[in-house]
């Protein structure tokens, strides 16, 4: 049977290894081959690349539009918030 030797591992980690085989009733040892089963045996989610995401993106937003019609469409949509207004002269 294999042998697995870890060292200079984190003090806090150790702890946490050891309080949870303690929850479990299980030495360090079997808690690790838990943790490392359960690990490997899960179904593998595919992350997505955030870039190769956004790269798909590119061109796909079409407008007969110039870009200055846009812009000042942009602009125009505009509006001035009073949110921030003095209403009890906090923002003076």
């Amino acid at each position: 049977m294999a042998m697995l030797q870890v060292r200079d591992m984190d003090d806090r980690l150790y702890d946490r290894l050891r309080f949870a085989a303690k929850i479990e009733n299980r030495s360090i040892s079997q808690q690790v081959i838990t943790i490392l089963q359960s690990y490997f045996t899960s179904v593998p989610v595919k992350t997505k690349n955030a870039t190769e995401e956004f790269l798909k993106l590119a061109g796909s937003w079409e407008d007969s539009r110039s870009t200055n019609e846009i812009i000042d469409d942009i602009y125009g949509s505009r509006v001035n918030s009073t949110r921030f207004e003095a209403l009890d002269g906090i923002f003076d």
